[in-house]
């Protein structure tokens, strides 16, 4: 129990933080949906889908692999050398993304803004250089600072998108012969959101310049030689996974069964916000990976670590199997988050994004044993399986069902991927998961969705809709307590409510 406390802990200070950071980051979708056309918003949504890629490229597997290597390792060695090859690699990758700015504005139908690839350039290099002191941050266990740095960094990003998008041009309404009038650009809008978030990655790495300058420039060729070997695979698998998360976008722009380029970055801004929704896996998705991926290798040496994984699958399942309810059961509350109703036409995807999503929180989970067993070339071939997948479902079927199609997609590769790293890592690394429990209660949340969703098909007011997700949250609560009374009981806090 001491080690589900400890990821309990870890989960709270590290999950937590990086949670309010990204829920802050959301609050900006009601705003720039208000805001922006959706054409801009669209543009935005491009661009903010290849900046992800870009990380994967640049961080390469170093921060998985720096907690790998400090467990056996000397950690100042680990240290040095992740942070010398990240500051070599990217000066190297950022100039080529500003020498080739043109080529891959025109790929991302912004080439009217080459100069956005500068700004994207910019952004992407200083989140690389990043990444280790935050993992150090993680491994020297200083919760505090992790959360201070996350949070404000975030705030940061929020007030200077707001002062750029909502005070500048108020203000020289007023004020036409005001010096900033002849700098400001009222059609560079997605301009301003990626100045203000280089803004926050400068004040971040400032903020983190202890631990950024923390090591020595002594360079151990032989274990970089060792963690690029294991890190190497990683990009695979990253690169798959953005694929799979993102470049759904890109092939909508250039896919979508419309007539122009201003209609399909219609149909991405419609699909991207619509995306937010599933806000709560997604955020519970990235708690569980902040707080898990440290403790899985701590945990590795202990004799009932096996146990103590399927204890944190189960958990974990069942408070996702509550956030799917809680999304899908009062969606017309949901559905404000974004401000443009033009945008709900596309909430049917939300439900099968959930979905999806939960599924690729499961595969986190799962991928500990891969991890734990160096044999992470196995991740790389499962994340290309689900790669494969999302590339052909979105190939063929995006020119006729459009964002439906990225949707199902997102759901196929997620779901091929969590069971074949269950089939494959059961063998490899057996862990007593309770899977046919597991799977009964994501087949009894998504009954509950159907159920609700035939009971409006006759009747749905709002005050209906709430009252009937409010009495099936609660049958599913219930249900949940009766069947793992004697885990609950268990729990640090809440355990002796139980």
């Amino acid at each position: 129990m001491s080690g589900i406390k400890k990821l309990a802990g870890q989960t709270l200070w590290y999950g937590l933080s990086s949670i309010a950071a990204r829920l802050i980051n959301y609050l900006l979708t009601p705003y720039l949906t208000y805001k922006l056309s959706i054409e801009v918003y669209g543009e935005q949504s491009l661009i903010y889908s290849f900046i992800p890629f870009m990380n994967v490229v640049f961080t390469y597997g170093m921060e998985t692999a720096f907690f790998r290597f400090s467990n056996n390792k000397d950690q100042q060695q680990v240290y040095n050398t992740t942070s010398i090859s990240l500051i070599v690699s990217t000066l190297f990758l950022s100039a080529l993304l500003i020498l080739f700015r043109t080529p891959i504005a025109m790929a991302l139908q912004i080439d009217a803004n080459p100069e956005y690839i500068i700004l994207a350039a910019a952004i992407i290099g200083i989140d690389a250089l990043c990444g280790i002191p935050f993992a150090k941050l993680r491994q020297e266990n200083k919760p505090l600072k992790f959360a201070f740095i996350k949070i404000g960094g975030i705030l940061v990003v929020v007030f200077t998108t707001y002062f750029f998008i909502s005070v500048c041009p108020n203000f020289l309404a007023n004020n036409p012969t005001h010096w900033m009038a002849q700098y400001y650009r009222a059609d560079w809008a997605v301009g301003y959101i990626l100045l203000a978030n280089l803004i926050q990655n400068i004040i971040v790495l400032l903020l983190l310049s202890k631990e950024f300058f923390g090591f020595e420039w002594k360079f151990n060729k032989a274990l970089w030689k060792e963690i690029m070997v294991y890190s190497l695979p990683l990009i695979i698998v990253g690169f798959g996974g953005m694929i799979n998360e993102v470049f759904d976008r890109l092939m909508l722009g250039w896919l979508a069964p419309v007539s122009s380029i201003k209609a399909a970055k219609t149909e991405v801004a419609i699909y991207s916000a619509c995306y937010k929704l599933s806000i709560l896996i997604t955020l519970a998705v990235q708690a569980f990976r902040m707080g898990a991926e440290p403790f899985f290798f701590k945990q590795s040496q202990e004799s009932n670590a096996p146990k103590i994984y399927a204890r944190v699958m189960k958990l974990f399942v069942i408070t996702l199997c509550f956030m799917f309810l809680m999304v899908v059961l009062y969606l017309d509350i949901w559905k404000q988050f974004i401000r443009n109703p033009n945008m709900w036409v596309g909430l049917q995807v939300v439900p099968i994004l959930l979905l999806a999503n939960m599924f690729l929180g499961i595969y986190y989970n799962l991928s500990v044993w891969y991890k734990l067993s160096n044999k992470t070339m196995a991740g790389a071939l499962i994340t290309i399986l689900g790669a494969a997948i999302t590339l052909g479902i979105n190939w063929f079927f995006i020119p006729y069902y459009s964002y439906l199609a990225c949707a199902w997609a997102t759901f196929s590769c997620y779901g091929t991927m969590m069971v074949i790293s269950f089939v494959w890592g059961q063998k490899e690394f057996p862990i007593p998961y309770a899977w046919k429990k597991l799977v009964a209660y994501i087949a009894i949340v998504v009954a509950i969705f159907f159920i609700q969703k035939g009971l409006l098909y006759f009747y749905d007011p709002f005050w209906f809709k709430l009252s009937t997700g409010s009495l099936l949250l609660a049958v599913f609560t219930w249900f949940i307590l009766l069947v793992e009374q004697k885990e609950f009981k268990k729990l640090p806090v809440i355990g002796k409510y139980i």
